[in-house]
């Protein structure tokens, strides 16, 4: 006959052996949830901050430092042959500009080779997206190929057109021949450089607006366009009363990108000059701020004169982006 295991008696105040099976006391789990809540609070706060940090950092070190620099560099006279000499000179790099008749021939050509290429472009591109929304074949390869332009390089697109403005084997003087016209100096002439320059810049960015303009088309309702064909409009009636005004806050976006991409033109007058393209030709006719930049700083060594003039370009910048901010907002308002 066997006898019953003996049975012990647990200290109901005894503290429990530790071990795996057991778990940690109550102040041990309240430090660990303690911390796990601050950690997720933490993470929560400063988290977005740490997204956004790369950013700032570049910006600050490619953006922000420049153009403080370029600021106070441009108060002092200052050599590209002698960076370590420093000369305060106020206010004179300014006023200088303002007596400079090379700055206010170079203003004049930017803002008349800006209209030259802003408004056909934008109207063309505005043209383009109204066909490309209607029902085509092979759509995506047209919208592939509105971008073409805008992806070509632009020391290629130059130079091809260099040479379709050739003055003596140049393929427009050629047609031009066939049309019973005499041939055009398109590089010497005053109208005639800055319509070649501008024609440049139409090429290359009227798809990339296009497909701006295609996207906000997209985004109209077609209930506009069904009630509009059932009160009888036209196909043009339609475009001119329910396309455009839709599309007034993206073309007025349009407007002042392309106002600032003109203010800032550089690559195509220069290569479009040749050997002597900071001047923008012979008698600096097509002669941009960019060019009169870099003619001032890495041909003339004048950084002090070219800072000036970065920063009364970086004023103009601001005044356009003023402008079309209350622009925008007054067609909010409307709305």
């Amino acid at each position: 006959m066997t006898s019953a295991p003996p049975t012990t008696v647990e200290d109901p105040g005894a503290e429990p052996a530790p071990g795996p099976s057991h778990p940690l006391p109550a102040p041990g789990r309240d430090r660990r949830a303690a911390w796990r809540t601050r950690r997720h609070r933490w993470d929560v706060r400063w988290s977005p901050y740490a997204f956004v940090a790369p950013f700032f950092l570049f910006f600050s070190a490619f953006g922000l430092f420049p153009l403080l620099w370029t600021g106070w560099a441009s108060l002092h006279r200052l050599e590209l042959t002698d960076m370590s000499r420093m000369e305060w000179a106020g206010a004179r790099n300014y006023l200088r500009l303002l007596h400079d008749e090379f700055f206010w021939n170079a203003l004049g050509n930017t803002f008349t080779i800006g209209v030259l290429s802003t408004v056909p472009q934008l109207l063309t591109a505005l043209c383009l997206a109204h066909l490309l929304h209607q029902r085509l074949r092979a759509a995506t390869f047209w919208r592939v190929a509105l971008l073409t332009p805008y992806a070509t390089s632009v020391a290629a697109a130059t130079l091809v057109f260099v040479l379709l403005y050739g003055r003596d084997y140049g393929l427009i003087n050629w047609a031009l021949g066939l049309a019973g016209a005499d041939p055009v100096d398109w590089q010497n002439g005053t109208w005639s450089s800055r319509i070649a320059v501008s024609s440049i810049v139409v090429w290359r960015w009227t798809g990339y607006n296009a497909l701006i303009y295609l996207a906000a088309m997209q985004a109209i309702p077609d209930e506009l366009y069904e009630s509009a064909a059932l009160d009888g409009a036209s196909r043009v009636r339609q475009f001119r009363h329910v396309t455009v005004p839709s599309l007034r806050p993206t073309i007025l976006f349009t407007v002042v990108v392309s106002t600032i991409g003109a203010t800032q033109l550089f690559g195509e007058p220069l290569l479009f000059g040749g050997a002597a393209g900071q001047k923008g030709g012979a008698s600096h006719q097509f002669q941009t701020l960019g060019l009169y930049l870099y003619e001032q700083g890495w041909f003339g060594f004048h950084l002090g004169r070219a800072s000036a003039v970065a920063w009364a370009m970086f004023l103009i910048l601001l005044l356009v982006a003023t402008v079309g901010g209350l622009l925008a907002r007054r067609l909010r308002a409307d709305r």
